[in-house]
């Protein structure tokens, strides 16, 4: 197997918001606000037209355009026998995706994540985990990991307890680790932790330029690039309208964004990213080639509704 992914199985539910919105349920545009609660996500469905039901999850939906891109990819993530979860393992499957966990009755239902969508086409996310965040190490299958050539990892899984001993477990079984740092809500809340697994774990870091300078406490990009010469590791970053670069060592090749795009929904550009990049280096593509497929996969995934092709 190419690419295994590991992260959080969560079903996407986009709606169509005005900005009012955002600000009258005291989000910040452009991220994600973790929801415990319930009763307190479905409150903020209560009226919303929902515009697309869809299995995603950020690392799932890279697997995803990775088959999609002719690899074979599994997956690992935590789903209820509920409808939504059944809704979720069928998801994959149709995509090629072979699906390495057993679902069964949980007291948690499947998680849930309410993608809000305003005019200008950014998104702001509000999760429910549900039971996707209680993955643990009895949920990674070593052997699996082993067996593959990559492992992939997000952000917004690791978290304290149990998880943290499942994404360890993956690290330590694995024999290449890539990782998404996800989002600056989770760099702020696991910065540590984060900046030691950039340093000494990863093999791939997949960042957007606010991430990168929060995790390292850049007060420039010039520092961010140092910063990433020195580990001798691929770090490749998103910039938005200014493009990405990839590093590795002393390599540093940019990449501008595609011109003239209409842009309708910006869910899954940085996942569709990871996917177009993985892509590129498991078939001994070149860092420049990895980071131009990246960009065409990500380009053509705004310019539609929802993070999957």
């Amino acid at each position: 197997m190419k690419i295994l992914g590991i992260g959080n199985a969560i079903v996407d539910v986009i709606c169509k918001v005005e900005d009012n919105f955002i600000s009258q349920n005291n989000l910040t545009k452009g991220t994600m606000k973790l929801i415990f609660d319930e009763n307190e996500f479905n409150s903020l469905l209560t009226n919303l037209k929902i515009e697309k039901t869809i299995s995603g999850g950020s690392v799932a939906n890279s697997i995803v355009g990775m088959s999609q891109l002719g690899d074979k990819v599994g997956f690992i993530g935590k789903v209820s026998e509920d409808e939504l979860g059944t809704k979720y393992e069928d998801g994959l499957k149709s995509e090629n995706v072979e699906y390495f966990y057993s679902k069964k009755k949980e007291m948690i239902p499947t998680g849930t994540c309410l993608i809000l969508v305003t005019p200008d086409s950014e998104r702001t996310m509000c999760t429910f985990l549900g039971i996707a965040g209680k993955i643990n190490e009895d949920d990674i299958q070593s052997n699996v990991i082993k067996q593959s050539e990559i492992i992939f990892l997000e952000g917004y899984l690791w978290d304290e307890g149990e998880p943290k001993k499942a994404f360890d477990k993956a690290i330590n079984s694995a024999n290449k680790v890539a990782m998404s740092l996800s989002d600056q809500f989770c760099v702020d809340r696991h910065k540590s932790h984060f900046l030691e697994l950039v340093k000494n774990k990863l093999d791939i870091t997949f960042a957007n330029e606010q991430e990168i300078m929060s995790l390292i406490d850049a007060k420039s990009f010039d520092e961010v690039i140092d910063f990433s010469k020195s580990l001798g590791k691929i770090i490749v970053l998103t910039k938005g309208e200014k493009g990405a670069v990839a590093i590795n060592g002393d390599e540093v090749v940019e990449c501008g964004i595609k011109q003239d795009l209409k842009v309708v929904d910006l869910t899954g550009a940085g996942d569709l990213f990871a996917a177009g990049f993985l892509h590129g280096h498991v078939n001994n593509m070149s860092l420049k080639d990895s980071l131009d497929k990246g960009t065409e996969m990500s380009s053509k995934v705004i310019q539609q509704i929802g993070a999957r092709l």
